[in-house]
């Protein structure tokens, strides 16, 4: 598991938000509260944010960015080519790192081992906070009437208030 950080995506009621909390850590000591998880890309039609080490997930964006442009923003066709990559390529599968990428009707995770995931209920998380923000996620979306972006804000402060690796500065992207 990727720790240090929460990252979340919603798509609901054909809205798509990703969020990540700021906190930056380096084994048991917080080095920054303020960090951005979160880029948007090709002409700010896709979000993706990131969990892991903050070198190899530049390294990955840069990667998906250049996927992207090849693949004239096709999201699907740019995520699946990563993950080969990433699968196959011996210094890629060093990189410590989880990618969520999500435009208005799709959202992915793609992992080191390849995994290329897209969830039923476009909703999913990663990081140490992941499993709470996603569990809060799922149940707001489900028995409430909140939008996307409220659904993530909540998600959010259940996680940072849960998960010692996640705080409440939290980074609110929408589609």
């Amino acid at each position: 598991m990727i720790h240090a950080t929460t990252v979340l995506a919603v798509r609901h009621r054909d809205k798509s938000v990703m969020a990540s909390d700021g906190q930056v850590t380096f084994g048991n000591t917080v080095l920054k509260q303020a960090a951005k998880k979160i880029r948007r890309l090709y002409n700010d039609k896709i979000l993706a944010g990131f969990a892991g080490s903050a070198a190899d997930s530049f390294a990955l964006f840069s990667r998906f960015e250049a996927k992207l442009e090849q693949y004239r923003g096709n999201l699907e066709r740019s995520a699946v080519e990563l993950a080969k990559d990433w699968r196959t390529d011996r210094m890629l599968r060093r990189l410590e790192a989880m990618l969520v990428v999500m435009d208005t009707k799709n959202t992915y995770l793609l992992s080191g081992t390849g995994d290329l995931i897209e969830p039923d209920d476009g909703i999913i998380a990663v990081g140490s906070g992941g499993p709470f923000a996603m569990a809060a996620a799922k149940a707001l979306a489900l028995h409430t009437e909140l939008d996307a972006r409220a659904i993530a804000q909540e998600a959010m402060n259940i996680a940072g208030a849960i998960c010692i690796y996640s705080n409440l500065n939290i980074t609110l992207e929408s589609l």
